[in-house]
C-alpha cells in the first residue's frame, strides 16, 4: 500500500480529531473512568498517547539519545508503560489535554520533514519514518477504541481503518516471533470489507487459509481489542486460526488479549 508521509499525517489528523472530540467534551470527573485495559483509566490512555508521540519525535530528532536507554525499556516494556501511566496520574485533565495537543502537533511537524525511508529506532525493530507514522495511526485508533468502549460510544470510521488493517497483515510474522514461535511460512489470504463497502485483499489468491469479513473487526482483533469469537470474521484453516489467536500489530511483549464476550 504505497502512501506518502504527507498522506499518512492527513489520515492521522482525521483519527486524532475523533479522539480529540472525546477528550475535549469529556467532563473532568469522567477522566478516571476505567477502560477495558486492566487498571487503565481514560486519563491513562491520553498520557500514553502523548508520551509516545513525544518519544517518536525524540526517535526522529535525536536517535542516539533515544537508543541510549532502550535496552532497559525493552527488557520490561510492560513495567515501563505502567510507570508512564502512574507518573502522570497527578496531571489534571486540562494538563493532559494540553500535553496531547502539543505532542501531536510536534509529531506532525517533525515527520512532515523526514524522508519516509529514514530508519528510526523504536521499542522493537527499527522502522522507517513512514512505518512510524502508520504505527501512530494504529496506536491512536486502538487506544481510541479503549476510550470509545469506556464511554459506550461508537468509534467513527476514518481512513485509519485501512492503515491498521495493513499493519495487522504486515506484522503477522512478528506476532509469532514475539511469542518465541517460528512463523509457519504458509500463506493466509485476507479479504476485508472496508467501512464504505470497498474490498481490500492481501495475500495469495489460492491460499487454503483465509480470513474474511469486516475490516473493523480485523482491526479489533490485530490490536487485541476483541477476541476473534466476538467478531464477524470468517476464519478458515488451522494456520489462519492460529494467527488470529495471537495477532498483534503493536510492538512489545504479548499481552493476554481479550477473552470471549469481553469488550
Amino acid at each position: 500500500m504505497a502512501v506518502s508521509v504527507a498522506d499518512l499525517l492527513t489520515d492521522l489528523d482525521a483519527e486524532t480529531a475523533v479522539f480529540d472530540h472525546w477528550i475535549v467534551t469529556l467532563p473532568d470527573e469522567e477522566w478516571t473512568r476505567p477502560t477495558p485495559a486492566a487498571g487503565w483509566t481514560i486519563a491513562d490512555q491520553v498520557s500514553h498517547l502523548a508520551y509516545f508521540d513525544d518519544a517518536a519525535v525524540r526517535s526522529a530528532t535525536d536517535p542516539d539519545a533515544f537508543r541510549a536507554g532502550l535496552d532497559a525499556v525493552v527488557a520490561d516494556v510492560d513495567g515501563f508503560t505502567a510507570r508512564i501511566a502512574a507518573e502522570n496520574r497527578s496531571k489534571s485533565p486540562a494538563e493532559l489535554r494540553a500535553w496531547f495537543t502539543r505532542a501531536r502537533a510536534d509529531l506532525g511537524a517533525t515527520y512532515a520533514t523526514i524522508d519516509p525511508r529514514t530508519r528510526l529506532p523504536w521499542y522493537g525493530p527499527d522502522m522507517s519514518a513512514a512505518s512510524m507514522a502508520t504505527a501512530r495511526i494504529m496506536e491512536t485508533w486502538a487506544h481510541g477504541q479503549d476510550v470509545a468502549d469506556a464511554l459506550r460510544v461508537a468509534h467513527p470510521a476514518t481512513a485509519a481503518v485501512r492503515h491498521v488493517a495493513f499493519l495487522g497483515v504486515r506484522t503477522r510474522d512478528f506476532s509469532y516471533a514475539t511469542r518465541g514461535l517460528d512463523p509457519p511460512g504458509v500463506d493466509v489470504q485476507v479479504e476485508l470489507t472496508g467501512p464504505l463497502g470497498e474490498v481490500w485483499t492481501f495475500g495469495a489468491g489460492e491460499a487454503a487459509n483465509t480470513v474474511r469479513g469486516p475490516a473493523v473487526d480485523f482491526c479489533l482483533v490485530v490490536t487485541r481489542r476483541r477476541h476473534v469469537d466476538d467478531t464477524a470474521l470468517d476464519v478458515q484453516g488451522a494456520h489462519a486460526a492460529q494467527w488470529m489467536s495471537i495477532a498483534q500489530a503493536y510492538a512489545g511483549p504479548p499481552g493476554s488479549g481479550r477473552s470471549p464476550h469481553e469488550a
